[in-house]
């Protein structure tokens, strides 16, 4: 389904259902007698309305699960859970969902919405839940989908780096330190270490989604309610692990759920930057080691011989954002106990860094079809003078103290002119190294990430699938 932007609407302002008739004017859940004043309306409502589209899904889920909920103790009916589920299965098809700006989030309109197709019903199926708990559940519900979604394409760009170097396992290039050169590796050595960050990153969202694994429907505003809700298994309904067991608690910890989210994402988005940085750095003229197709770089409108790598300079800096994200959201988590409306302005950045991520790893990992490496430049850069180590270690193998060795090298390193490409480095041979990067023990960790996101999105598909 096409998420849906929300469009602009004066407060007050009436939506029509696809049958023509008029949705009753917007009025917030929390509303009582008064309309509020317009500014303030705005100031308050923000970025809501536009938001608050892509959580549609999710707030179906939930409040089908809740609907079940109330079944299971006698306040719904089972003829009135079924009609809930055929109206938000018509919804869920439909494109254009609109919320408002008087409406002001997600959960009012979808309740004006069954409200105006299913009457009484519409008003009844809040029993037991606060908007709080509400939107609780929704961003952990988005979390979780959209958090697999990431890994599944961290992983695929992993592997696609992981044989782009085995591809190039035999090209020697300069390893570098403080961007000298340093001693030789591989250019195979190189990509498996960027495949290495990816799966990396993959373990931190694997964090991330556990954090979000929990259920926090039937805490209401933090203090429950006196129905006596099951919500362990409206829980099981919308396929958490557990629920989130303290009520007061599940207010306290959204903001620092957004942050841990962001966190993984900040992670794994720091190393997509380092990534970036080398392909701009070593496409250049002055190094050479690469090239990037056309189609992944830009040219200059007045210098008609350039080409750009814009791909990867806008990845680097999309990769820069991330840390604001995580700021925002670890600055609005430092308050008292309990829910404050501060958390409202959480949701922004949170939604902005999954999108920016998923593009982010879609580009990421194309590149590798992309680039091309040039296995004599690299050859070239691996001079005499990088061998130092290497010699080093041949005088402690006959006995030389290490310092004492080291000092040698360096002293006639010291008298060297001009180094020239060196005639045979020995490269080091242990897994992990220049010489031994490991391909297979790298498949076995995309493999096993490929296993845990299988068997995750299988639960949630089958779980969600029933409710809808």
């Amino acid at each position: 389904m096409r998420k849906a932007s929300a469009a602009p609407a004066a407060s007050g302002e009436r939506q029509r259902s696809r049958d023509g008739g008029p949705l009753p004017a917007a009025k917030r859940l929390w509303q009582l007698q008064e309309a509020p004043d317009p500014v303030v309306e705005a100031y308050t409502t923000g970025e809501d309305p536009a938001l608050d589209s892509a959580l549609l899904r999710y707030e179906a889920l939930g409040t089908l699960a809740h609907a079940r909920g109330l079944e299971r103790i006698g306040i719904l009916s089972r003829k009135e859970c079924l009609s809930l589920r055929n109206c938000f299965r018509t919804l869920l098809r439909r494109e254009g969902f609109t919320i408002l700006p008087s409406q002001e989030d997600i959960h009012t309109a979808v309740e004006q919405h069954l409200t105006a197709k299913l009457g009484e019903l519409g008003r009844k199926v809040h029993a037991g839940r606060s908007r709080n708990d509400q939107v609780q559940t929704d961003i952990r519900l988005m979390l979780k989908d959209r958090l697999l979604s990431i890994h599944a394409a961290a992983v695929s760009a992993a592997r696609r780096w992981a044989r782009f170097g085995e591809r190039h396992r035999k090209a020697l290039m300069p390893g570098y330190t403080h961007l000298q050169r340093a001693m030789p590796t591989t250019v195979g050595h190189w990509a498996a270490s960027h495949a290495e960050a990816l799966i990396e990153g993959c373990r931190g969202l694997r964090w991330a989604f556990e954090e979000a694994d929990a259920c926090p429907l039937g805490s209401a505003a933090g203090f429950g309610v006196t129905l006596p809700l099951d919500r362990a298994f409206v829980a099981r309904l919308l396929g958490f692990s557990r629920i989130q067991r303290n009520t007061l608690r599940v207010q306290t910890s959204r903001p620092r759920l957004e942050a841990a989210a962001l966190s993984a994402l900040a992670l794994l988005a720091r190393d997509l930057g380092t990534l970036s940085w080398d392909i701009c750095l070593f496409s250049t003229a002055e190094f050479g080691f690469m090239s990037l197709d056309s189609a992944f770089t830009t040219g200059s409108s007045i210098m008609p011989q350039k080409r750009n790598p814009d791909v990867a300079e806008l990845t680097r800096a999309r990769a820069a954002l991330f840390p604001g994200w995580l700021s925002q959201a670890l600055s609005l988590g430092q308050l008292p106990s309990g829910y404050h409306r501060d958390y409202q302005m959480t949701k922004g950045p949170l939604l902005r860094a999954l999108g920016t991520m998923g593009e982010m790893l879609e580009i990421v990992g194309r590149i590798p079809a992309a680039l091309t490496v040039r296995p004599e430049r690299c050859r070239a850069a691996v001079t005499e003078d990088m061998l130092a180590a290497q010699r080093a270690m041949e005088l402690v193998r006959s006995g030389v103290p290490f310092r004492e060795a080291y000092q040698r090298i360096a002293a006639q390193s010291r008298k060297l002119g001009e180094p020239k490409t060196a005639r045979a480095p020995v490269l080091p041979k242990f897994p992990g190294s220049p010489g031994n990067p490991g391909w297979a023990a790298m498949e076995r960790d995309a493999a096993r990430e490929r296993s845990w996101a299988a068997l995750r999105r299988a639960a949630l598909d089958k779980a969600w699938n029933r409710l809808l």
